[in-house]
């Protein structure tokens, strides 16, 4: 399997996650470890997918997966971000800020523990929990 395609799918027994198919085939994927968010954001999330992260308190790292050929509208990233609150301890909160960047924006510093990433170009979403069906 060539770097490419193993960056851009998800290998099941290696990836722990949840897993959005919504209308017009985009995809909201969210982990449930830290080794998982790592692997997610770092090695299945192609460069320009978008990712999210409740800001301040432990959660999912969340990637949006856009259609092919499809730039994501606004409702469809606060809708990604909705999911990265929903997956952190703020879920029982009202409304909450999510940091959201493009994949590429998204490093490991050196020597950081599983889940800990650095972040550019951030997009500060201000959403309430929930899923693509509550929505």
């Amino acid at each position: 399997m060539n770097k490419k395609t193993q960056r851009n799918s998800i290998h099941p027994a290696h990836t722990n996650v949840w897993t959005y198919t919504l209308s017009g085939g985009h995809r909201i994927i969210a982990g449930k470890t830290d080794v998982d968010n790592d692997r997610l954001s770092l090695k299945v999330a192609g460069p320009n997918h978008w990712w999210f992260h409740v800001r301040g308190m432990p959660g999912s790292h969340v990637i949006l997966v856009p259609a092919e050929g499809h730039s994501p509208e606004k409702n469809l990233l606060n809708m990604a971000a909705a999911v990265a609150a929903y997956h952190s301890k703020a879920r029982g909160g009202g409304v909450v800020s999510v940091s959201g960047t493009l994949a590429r924006y998204v490093t490991k510093p050196r020597g950081a523990k599983p889940g800990s990433v650095s972040i550019r170009k951030e997009k500060v979403f201000k959403v309430r929990p929930a899923l693509p069906s509550d929505l």
